[in-house]
């Protein structure tokens, strides 16, 4: 610390042409140093607010470059893992994965513009990233869904979980379930699967990995966008990635 706050203390008075100061400096003591660095900050305030602004593009590139390295090495994980669920076409020209939980509101907000884009075009592909953060309960949504794997119902129930409106307790969640013609009772057993907590776990990691740390997130010709897409940002990023 000290040797910064000479450090600083040295680029100070350099700004500042003090030439006394400048070779003084080695001999400072830290309350000395402490003093000028202080003094040049109360007058020269805006200093403060660039470094910080530097600091934050430095911040924000660093994670940028490092979820791109992250998003290359893991894309085999993101587009084609055989145990994440999926909507569309299988080989589709354009991959969209998406994280997220089924109690955030902005998940919910965007996923029928989601299932209006696979429905309407027949070259996409939507991955779902199973992402529980917001308690258990919508890990419970999430481990039922995976579990509805087995019934070959996952996209039915998951388009019905997206849009209930129900606080999702389990007997709501069997209660949906029922409603698109899951076998509950086998949905129970098929929920303690050890593997569907292992899967979650490995999607956590994941995410977390690539910088993701709300939902939703989308991950679209291997750029991640966190935050809700509507129709028309759907529709744009769609068209780049298919015009390359």
């Amino acid at each position: 610390m000290t040797r910064c706050l000479i450090a600083l203390a040295f680029s100070l008075a350099v700004l500042t042409g003090a030439a006394r100061a400048q070779e003084a400096t080695t001999t400072l003591d830290r309350e000395e140093i402490e003093l000028i660095v202080r003094d040049y900050i109360a007058e020269h305030p805006e200093i403060v607010v660039e470094a910080l602004r530097d600091w934050q593009r430095q911040a924000e590139a660093q994670q940028a470059e490092t979820a791109r390295q992250a998003l290359a090495e893991r894309a085999d994980e993101l587009y084609d893992d055989g145990d994440t669920p999926f909507a569309g076409n299988a080989q589709g020209d354009v991959v969209i994965v998406e994280f997220f939980d089924y109690r955030c509101g902005y998940c919910r907000h965007s996923a029928p513009d989601l299932f209006a884009l696979v429905e309407a075009d027949p070259g996409v592909k939507l991955v779902f990233k199973e992402f529980p953060i917001l308690g258990e309960a919508s890990r419970l949504a999430s481990r039922a869904a995976l579990a509805s794997r087995k019934q070959d119902l996952y996209f039915d129930f998951h388009q019905a979980l997206m849009q209930a409106d129900i606080s999702f307790s389990e007997a709501e969640i069997m209660a949906v379930a029922e409603s698109v013609g899951i076998d509950t009772a086998r949905l129970k057993t098929d929920m303690a699967d050890p593997e569907i907590d292992a899967y979650l776990a490995r999607t956590d990691a994941l995410a977390r990995e690539l910088g993701v740390n709300g939902t939703p997130a989308f991950v679209i010709d291997g750029t991640l966008y966190p935050g809700a897409l509507d129709a028309e940002d759907l529709d744009q990023l769609v068209a780049m990635d298919r015009q390359g």
